[in-house]
């Protein structure tokens, strides 16, 4: 399924693959999974499988089919590194990516130990920027997987935040995405978690994209940050300026 995207940081989506599982605490109150059983109970056919991984072959050339170059988030719906995606069709998907150029495809996984075994196995275009979920401290690990990932731009998304992220590794990242939790069960994000964050991505040069404070009606809490939008997007020329060689920044 591909659709013009609510999502502020992304301006298209692009699902080859729906469905996912739980592997960390960002899961629990998972948006897609309450999208995808909606969309179910509706009748729509690529869901009836509910949440779980199914594969798209008829979507995978979708991209081919736009003209105009967007921002596309890739499997907004699932996980494009999950055990059950067959590496083969992670690289029908980099063919498409790569036969792409005027897009750019924003890639984000939990399941950082896979793209980090597999990620010399694909063919990386300048056009794939590639990132993990990292939520709390428990999952800090896959920053490090996330560094050995030769993508032009490696970002960060702390969304939902459940806590403190102090100190945040921001060597060898580009980008951090910070959000609250939205939903009727959703956790609290506090102000202080989300200044810590901006300021360090201040002190290292990291853009910084603030995208909701969240809860049950994200509508009325917004996403201004001390009187302002954050809105920053990493820019080719200074990737290009900062990027370090997976192998340099490894800790």
């Amino acid at each position: 399924m591909a659709a013009r995207s609510s999502i502020e940081w992304t301006e298209a989506t692009w699902n080859p693959v729906t469905g996912c599982s739980k592997v960390s605490a960002g899961c629990a109150h998972c948006y897609a999974e309450r999208m995808a059983n909606r969309l179910r109970a509706m009748g729509i056919a690529r869901y009836r499988n509910g949440f779980r991984v199914t594969l798209h072959p008829d979507l995978l050339d979708l991209p081919k089919r736009w003209r105009a170059p967007r921002l596309v988030f890739v499997n907004s719906m699932s996980d494009l590194f999950h055990e059950d995606v067959p590496l083969e069709f992670i690289w029908q998907v980099f063919e498409t990516m790569r036969a792409c150029p005027d897009h750019t495809f924003q890639v984000l996984t939990k399941r950082s130990a896979r793209l980090r075994n597999i990620a010399d196995r694909l063919d990386w275009p300048a056009n794939v920027w590639m990132g993990v979920s990292v939520e709390d401290v428990r999952v800090l690990d896959r920053i490090a997987d996330l560094r050995t990932v030769p993508a032009t731009v490696r970002f960060l998304s702390c969304e939902p935040l459940l806590g403190p992220l102090d100190p945040l590794p921001l060597n060898g990242i580009h980008w951090v995405i910070v959000g609250g939790e939205s939903g009727p069960r959703a956790r609290p994000l506090r102000a202080e978690w989300v200044r810590s964050i901006r300021d360090q991505c201040r002190a290292t040069g990291v853009p910084f994209f603030f995208k909701q404070w969240g809860g049950t009606r994200k509508d009325l809490t917004g996403r201004r940050l001390d009187g302002l939008t954050y809105d920053e997007l990493p820019q080719p020329e200074t990737v290009r300026d900062r990027r370090q060689e997976p192998e340099l920044v490894l800790v």
